[in-house]
């Protein structure tokens, strides 16, 4: 298990065992912290978190890796230079653990833990359906092996370390999404937790902004399959259906393993259904099996989530009879809920992200639903170049889902005029400023047997619209 002196050696080579105090887990929020922690002192734009120490250490945290001395009398090893046995066994939890960098000392301690684990890990990344896919293959793992996954969002540089510091003795898996922003970031990702398995799910300009242009994303996402060890350890889960993602076959000397609506895949779904909020029905391929599944997952893109869960499910050796009844009755709190609105509106809170093809998606899944509907979609951020092309694409698809659209923001009216040029007349088309615009309207607008699909980036602020609702209700 982690303890202080795993924590110590990682960080200087130094073995001392009798450094025995358990760490749980890390925190760099002191209000997240929980006894046995280690609280790790980010220097942020506007916080610092040395000024945060003592609130940690009053929620039970053992340990903090700091950047400076901090006031507060609490004892202190300073892992810059070679400590003496006295010094070590002097120090009583709670303790200050100097380091050069904190960040770098979290990842360098969250890849020596990693080392020592003897474990599979199954990395995943890619544009879209990052998060769904992790908790869903998570689930169906769990029928056979002990498995950790990151939970929420931590998959970046900070959050994914973090994660890895839950990992026990006791895990035999470790399902880890993976973030990507700019190239290089998914690299390090990969060599602090050495996944043997890797999925990538889709390519689309999700931060082209940031990340400059297409290619780097595709470079960017590809760092994880060039990651994997030789085959047969290693395996690349690629998805058949984006070319983008297919052709990474040719950078991995992992085994490769697609999956997708194409017979030519290992693994392939046919008869695909949409059954709106009752799930998703479609038949399985792989092999001469074939097998009729029904999935608790909304809308038609989903299929492509429960393909992915399963082919890692069969690279892990798991058999069918247990990877169908993890589809079937799955728990998992994926991103788009139904919820309940005023005047018996039906509410699809699907408001964490958006990029065109999530957007479009969740349009088709609303396209299932019987009823008035009405698409209240914001501005999709970090689009780069692609910006007004993608907006335009999912205004296309409003006007051949939607009865009513409510665009939410500058760019999004974009998606106004574009749903107007394909024929959604003008008087059930509205675009609003913001949030708080468009909960207004919406109140006075919707009633019973409505469907009301609302979708933006996390910077459009969409989750206040649904609170708004709710409220109504």
């Amino acid at each position: 298990m982690l303890t202080l002196g795993t924590v110590v050696e990682a960080l200087t080579g130094q073995a001392f065992p009798f450094l025995g105090q358990v760490v749980t887990d890390g925190a760099i929020d002191s209000r997240l912290a929980i006894p046995g922690s280690l609280f790790v002192a980010l220097r942020g734009e506007r916080t610092d978190g040395h000024d945060f120490l003592a609130a940690a250490f009053e929620r039970g945290a053992v340990a903090a890796l700091v950047e400076r001395d901090v006031p507060g009398g609490w004892a202190t090893l300073d892992l810059r230079a070679p400590l003496t046995d006295e010094q070590a066994r002097a120090c009583q939890p709670p303790v200050c653990l100097r380091v050069p960098s904190a960040l770098q000392a979290l990842q360098t301690l969250a890849g020596a833990w990693r080392a020592k684990l003897n474990l599979r890990v199954i990395g995943i990344t890619g544009s879209v359906g990052k998060s769904s896919t992790k908790e869903l293959a998570a689930e169906v793992l769990e029928g056979r092996y002990r498995t950790l996954k990151n939970p929420g969002n931590l998959n970046n540089e900070i959050g994914l370390p973090l994660s890895m510091l839950r990992l026990t003795e006791m895990h035999e898996r470790a399902v880890l999404e993976m973030g990507f922003y700019v190239p290089g970031e998914i690299a390090l990702l990969c060599r602090l937790a050495r996944p043997q398995v890797g999925v990538v799910t889709n390519i689309s300009p999700v931060h082209l902004e940031r990340a400059g242009s297409m290619d780097a994303i595709v470079a960017g996402k590809a760092e994880l399959v060039e990651s994997l060890p030789p085959a047969p350890e290693g395996v690349a889960i690629l998805n058949a259906d984006d070319e983008r993602v297919l052709g990474m076959a040719a950078r991995t000397r992992a085994r490769v393993f697609t999956y997708g609506f194409s017979p030519e895949a290992d693994l392939w779904a046919s008869d695909d259904e949409g059954l709106g909020l009752e799930g998703i029905r479609f038949v399985l391929h792989h092999g001469r099996d074939s097998l009729h599944v029904h999935v608790p997952l909304l809308g038609r893109h989903s299929v492509h989530t429960a393909l992915r869960a399963a082919a890692v499910a069969l690279v892990e050796d798991m058999p069918w009879d247990t990877i169908l009844d993890g589809l079937q009755h799955t728990l998992s709190q994926l991103r788009l809920v139904a919820v309940q609105g005023p005047h018996g509106a039906l509410l699809l809170d699907d408001t964490y992200n958006a990029a065109p093809s999530s957007v479009i998606a969740a349009l088709n899944l609303l396209a299932e639903l019987e009823g008035r509907r009405i698409a209240v979609l914001g501005d999709m951020l970090e689009l780069g170049e692609f910006e007004e092309r993608g907006h335009r694409m999912v205004g296309a698809r409003v006007a051949e889902v939607a009865e009513e659209l409510v665009a939410v923001g500058e760019r999004a009216r974009w998606i106004a005029d574009e749903a107007a040029r394909a024929g959604l007349g003008a008087t059930r088309i509205s675009a609003v400023a913001d949030s708080a615009a468009a909960t207004e309207l919406l109140r006075s607008r919707i009633g019973e047997g409505d469907v009301v699909l609302i979708k933006g980036s996390r910077g459009m602020h969409m989750d206040a619209i649904i609170a708004g609702l709710e409220e109504a209700a």
